[in-house]
């Protein structure tokens, strides 16, 4: 046990985990197919008033901006911003390159400590990721499942120092072709991809445990 719980242990399962949840929010966003599918799931055009092809014209360029090699300004093909529109765009654009800055970090230390410990043969830290990780889902799951719009609420309260997230469609008609509904999704997949890399984590550590418990 003593072992399980070493200083390398917990600051390799603390990067790997880190690694996990950030990769998750990376993919997530870049995963434009979850939203071309929520276009005609939620039937956005309908509730938009905007063709498809508007639709996706406009939401290509808002995922574009949000990379970390991405334009530095934004600017709509067919909406209009307000400039309380532009400064949350700017505020969401540097929450995902934060993340696209950790995934890179912990991806780089959590590969060094894997090569490191594959020599010393101790993959307790596969355990303890695999623990944290499904921890965060487990909980956040049931905080969905009990009141999404509370949840979203919250999370932007806490990220944001400002209610700009609170768009006038008036003023910001981008917003009308963001559902809360997609945001949901997007969080679901961001969850099951991080109980995904729990569960390699976990297989690959009982594999290594059987491994090395033979003759």
């Amino acid at each position: 046990m003593k072992k399980l719980f070493s200083p390398l242990n917990l600051v390799l399962a603390l990067a790997l985990t880190l690694f996990i949840i950030a990769a998750a929010v990376v993919v997530t966003l870049n995963f434009r197919p979850l939203y071309y599918l929520d276009v005609d799931l939620l039937n956005i055009p309908a509730s938009s008033g905007l063709p498809k092809d508007e639709i996706l014209a406009n939401y290509n360029v808002l995922i574009d901006y949000n990379s970390l090699f991405g334009p530095q300004t934004l600017e709509f093909p067919t909406l209009a911003m307000s400039e309380t529109g532009r400064i949350h765009f700017e505020e969401v654009k540097n929450v995902f390159v934060f993340f696209e800055l950790l995934a890179l970090v912990s991806g780089l230390l959590s590969a060094a400590g894997i090569v490191y410990r594959h020599f010393r043969k101790n993959p307790g830290y596969l355990l303890l990721t695999g623990i944290l990780t499904v921890a965060l889902p487990a909980v956040l799951g049931i905080l969905i499942a009990l009141n999404w719009q509370t949840v979203f609420v919250l999370f932007h309260r806490i990220v944001f120092n400002n209610n700009y997230w609170i768009f006038d469609p008036a003023t910001d008609p981008v917003i009308t072709i963001l559902p809360d509904a997609f945001f949901m999704h997007c969080a679901l997949l961001i969850l099951a991809l991080v109980v995904l890399g729990s569960a390699v984590c976990l297989l690959v550590y009982r594999h290594c445990k059987k491994r090395a418990a033979k003759p």
